[in-house]
């Protein structure tokens, strides 16, 4: 299929585009395969290239698409006897954005309104991913390859391997037939064979064997993480697996199984073929009821949160009681609760911890990740914060395709849509501001991770694991968001001139008056921000000025 097979209607003139917060732009509207182009003849060839004279928006940025026409009334030609379409008839379009930006465009005639409706419609909702426009972008002075690979699983074992003996690295899974989500390269118990790696994947969901997510250095207890067991109601049993976590406990006697279900959804769970770990099987490990939301309810939350920022003239007891009812803020509660129960467990406990939800690609990521935050002081620089995105959510198999399809406009019922890597950006952003010194990158650089999860021109977020990822080469055939945003001008824009490294573990604070709404991402498109930048410049300035005057008197 060739893209432009889709497009119905290429150009238009005269249409109009109105943005939030922006002044509206007259000009020539254009769809290409990736992209919806205007341009402003009426600014002047100075400015050319200035972002207030074109607008450049990719297809896949688009969550819906809402069309109207008016004037459609016809006009009948009494010589000929022939209906013809009144020359005055326009419409509009609306579009709905993934970053839940809302852009509404002002259409000369009813058919190019409907033609460029169903363009876009079709060409941001592309199902094949060699289509999509990170195998086509090719900006200027950026070569293929930068950025590629991120934190590869040797680096990290690498940084283990100096403080433990007890860990290895095994290539097990070096053709992804073990397990398909997860990378190649996993760590494990030493004393455990591949062979016991093998069997302990048949008793797990997808494959999905406990292996090392983190590891504590300060008292050597270790964060797993895995499936669900496929106990079933037998109950069924794998010697094999029961032997690998035994393993896992060489530096400590016992160990908690945090289960990011319900106990009634364990039980349910059970009479599918899955569940959770029995205690005569584990004596030494004890499970820990943690439901945290995941899928369609997540997905309906997301969605109940936007449409409550989008009501227009709404009052403050309406606004706070949509905003309740979304639940979308005890979703980020229940997060950092569970992550902070976690770390305390390894930190104060010193308790080994597995974690495991059903498929362990969702929950089971969201908490792991937000505990290596809190207690990792690597895990908080900007560098340190994309090689965690990197292990826990890439290389661990959140399938981002499916989950990031859609955003919080979409009404459809796919089942396969889930906010989860949003959600843990908001968790994030509430530690960030809660310990404004403790995160080397600012808020910024979350909304950014945020849009790209999304709709990118870069492959790092394209596909649901890694083997999908090495069928469609990504590293040699997309560029890498990450090698952008390291560029020192990049960078620079999403760094925290506030921050000081902060060894000891920080402890966020969950009482419902510390969680707040994240208006940086939520509310971007409705509140003016440039206070805030304005903010960010003069505290970067003063920054720079008391480095100077210490170099100074140094």
């Amino acid at each position: 299929m060739e893209l432009s097979d889709l497009i119905k209607t290429s150009q238009v003139e005269n249409v109009r585009v109105w943005f939030p917060l922006k002044p509206p732009m007259t000009g020539t509207l254009c769809v290409s395969s990736h992209h919806l182009l205007l341009s402003d003849p009426s600014v002047s060839n100075t400015k050319q290239g200035d972002k207030n004279s074109e607008m450049w928006l990719l297809h896949c940025a688009v969550d819906t698409v809402e069309k109207s026409v008016q004037n459609m009334g016809r006009l009948q030609n009494k010589e000929n006897e022939q209906e013809k379409e009144s020359k005055s008839s326009s419409g509009t379009i609306t579009l709905r954005c993934k970053d839940l930006q809302v852009i509404y465009i002002e259409i000369p005639g009813m058919e190019e309104t409907l033609n460029i409706a169903r363009s876009v419609l079709a060409l941001s909702s592309l199902d094949s991913v060699s289509l999509r426009y990170p195998f086509f972008f090719r900006p200027s002075g950026y070569s293929l390859g930068q950025g590629w690979p991120r934190d590869t699983m040797e680096n990290f074992y690498e940084k283990i391997s100096t403080e433990t003996e007890t860990w290895r690295l095994s290539e097990v899974n070096v053709d992804f037939q073990i397990c398909p989500s997860y990378p190649a390269k996993v760590i494990v118990p030493r004393s455990c064979s591949d062979d016991t790696l093998r069997i302990s994947a048949t008793f797990r969901q997808g494959g999905r064997f406990p292996v090392l997510s983190y590891y504590h250095s300060s008292n050597q207890m270790v964060l797993l993480r895995a499936a669900q067991p496929l106990v079933g109601t037998t109950p069924y049993h794998c010697e094999a697996d029961e032997a690998l976590l035994a393993a896992a406990l060489i530096e400590s006697s016992s160990g908690y199984i945090i289960d990011t279900r319900s106990s009634q959804e364990t039980k349910q769970a059970r009479s599918a073929g899955g569940g959770t770990e029995h205690k005569s099987r584990y004596p030494q490990w004890r499970v820990i009821y943690r439901p945290l939301e995941r899928g369609r309810a997540l997905q309906d939350s997301l969605v109940r949160l936007v449409g409550a920022c989008f009501e227009p003239s709404i009052g403050m007891n309406r606004w706070l009681s949509k905003l309740h009812a979304a639940n979308w803020m005890s979703h980020v509660q229940e997060g950092l609760t569970t992550a902070g129960l976690i770390a305390e467990c390894l930190e104060r406990k010193y308790t080994n911890v597995l974690v495991h939800g059903d498929y362990g690609t969702d929950t089971t990521l969201l908490v792991t990740s937000l505990t290596q935050l809190i207690l990792d002081l690597d895990c908080r620089t900007i560098t340190g914060f994309q090689d965690l995105i990197e292990r826990e959510w890439l290389q661990a198999g959140h399938p981002f395709q499916l989950r990031c399809a859609r955003s919080g406009w979409s009404q459809s019922r796919v089942q396969q849509e889930s906010p989860q890597f949003l959600l843990f950006l908001d968790c994030c952003w509430q530690v960030w501001r809660q310990f404004p010194q403790a995160l080397e990158f600012n808020e910024r650089f979350l909304s950014t991770l945020a849009a790209h999860a999304y709709s990118s021109e870069y492959g790092t977020f394209l596909c649901n694991n890694e083997k999908e990822r090495s069928i469609y080469e990504l590293q040699d055939r997309t560029h890498s968001l990450w090698g952008f945003l390291n560029q020192p001008r990049q960078q620079q824009k999403y760094l925290n001139p506030s921050y000081k490294e902060t060894p000891l573990a920080i402890w966020p604070s969950v009482s419902p008056q510390s969680i707040q709404l994240w208006q940086g991402f939520f509310l971007q498109y409705l509140l003016p921000l440039e206070h805030a930048e304005m903010a960010r410049l003069r505290v970067l300035e003063l920054t720079r000025e008391n480095k100077d005057l210490t170099d100074t008197n140094n």
